[in-house]
């Protein structure tokens, strides 16, 4: 059926039988009378034929879209193999978000390790946009980062936890401290934790996504970033999950609101789509559940 569906996809593709049965190196009669052999097989209809065009059904969309899953997997199944066969190191390629801490994908490190020994592990970490420029490129097999952009079809999104948002301000400052609205901190500066280049897309996404009306102000740790607040110099914006990161004597944890709703960051596992394979997803499910 492998190769069927190797058929079905290429037809799709070029929307004509005879350049799909030139590609796939196999005359136009015998694509024809696979084509007819693989819809007996299923008992459905994978294509509308109108005289010498075709339409794709409902059910052919369908197994369009997940036989080209299904055979990435295999060919990524068939390199694995060979390579163990053959006694060759392995790489698993993965990145982790630095701000968030190391808890649960070192737990995730280790026992994957235990159970693929042969498994070599090669780790990155970094901001949201150093990750996602090291996966978009390749460089990275899987990435552990928070959502800052719509979700992607080009990727795979396993959805780890999620955390509110909270606002960490000086003792002294006047608010109510069961919530924040970030349009009340208009008048202070934000600080962004930055030890890279990436100030303009934090920028870029505090002021859209969580509404950041203030200035900007940065410090190169956590470290600074409390002198600042202590000082009555700025705010951080931080969530549930990294609050540990501050000192609550010196910083006062505040939920942060924007308008009538609460915001809340949420946690991924990504990888490439037409990359997906035996252990990026191994990786990807026991991260998952480390957060359960």
């Amino acid at each position: 059926m492998f190769q069927q569906m190797q058929y079905f996809i290429a037809i799709v593709k070029n929307h004509s039988f005879t350049q799909a049965a030139v590609d796939c190196n196999i005359s136009q009669s015998a694509i024809s009378q696979q084509m007819k052999e693989l819809e007996s097989r299923l008992g459905v209809k994978l294509l509308n034929r109108k005289g010498r065009s075709f339409e794709v059904t409902e059910a052919g969309q369908y197994f369009y879209t997940h036989s080209q899953d299904i055979l990435a997997n295999v060919d990524q199944l068939i390199k694995n193999t060979v390579k163990i066969e053959k006694n060759d190191e392995v790489e698993l390629h993965v990145g982790y978000l630095r701000s968030f801490g190391t808890t649960e994908f070192l737990q995730t490190v280790s026992k994957f390790t235990q159970e693929f020994p042969k498994v070599k592990i090669k780790i990155s970490s970094g901001t949201h946009e150093e990750l996602y420029e090291l996966l978009r490129t390749g460089k990275l097999d899987l990435n552990f980062s928070d959502q800052r952009r719509a979700l992607s079809n080009e990727y795979q999104n396993e959805f780890l936890t999620s955390s509110e948002f909270m606002v960490a301000v000086n003792h002294s400052l006047p608010v109510d401290d069961r919530k924040i609205d970030i349009a009340d901190l208009a008048d202070i500066p934000c600080i962004l934790i930055l030890d890279g280049n990436q100030q303009k897309a934090e920028e870029e996404y505090y002021r859209d996504i969580l509404g950041v009306k203030s200035e900007f102000v940065v410090a190169k740790n956590y470290d600074e970033a409390q002198m600042l607040i202590a000082s009555n110099q700025g705010y951080l914006i931080i969530n549930r999950r990294m609050r540990k990161q501050l000192d609550q004597d010196i910083v006062k944890m505040i939920p942060l609101i924007k308008g009538d709703r609460k915001l809340i960051q949420n946690y991924y596992a990504y990888w490439q789509a037409d990359n997906s394979g035996y252990y990026i997803e191994t990786f990807a499910d026991l991260l998952k559940q480390s957060f359960a």
